[in-house]
């Protein structure tokens, strides 16, 4: 797992060919994110995405941020 840990949050960047490839994978990252009732920080910007994870009840990285961090990267 390349994610970066940066206050109180896992970090990381996907960049795609186009932007549909990027919505495609934005997509899929909220059916995994609705599968384990957690959601991530999303931001597009044309083929980039970058995610933010933390678990906001305790403003800090915890076991759920990194089994979404895993179920994302095996996307």
């Amino acid at each position: 797992m390349n994610w970066t840990k940066s206050k109180n949050k896992l970090m990381k960047s996907f960049n795609f060919n186009d932007f549909i490839s990027a919505l495609e994978f934005i997509n899929n990252v909220g059916r995994v994110s609705e599968k384990l009732n957690h959601h991530p920080k999303i931001t597009n910007l044309y083929n980039l995405v970058e995610l933010e994870l933390w678990t906001h009840s305790t403003n800090s990285v915890t076991e759920l941020d990194y089994e979404l961090a895993n179920e994302i990267d095996s996307l």
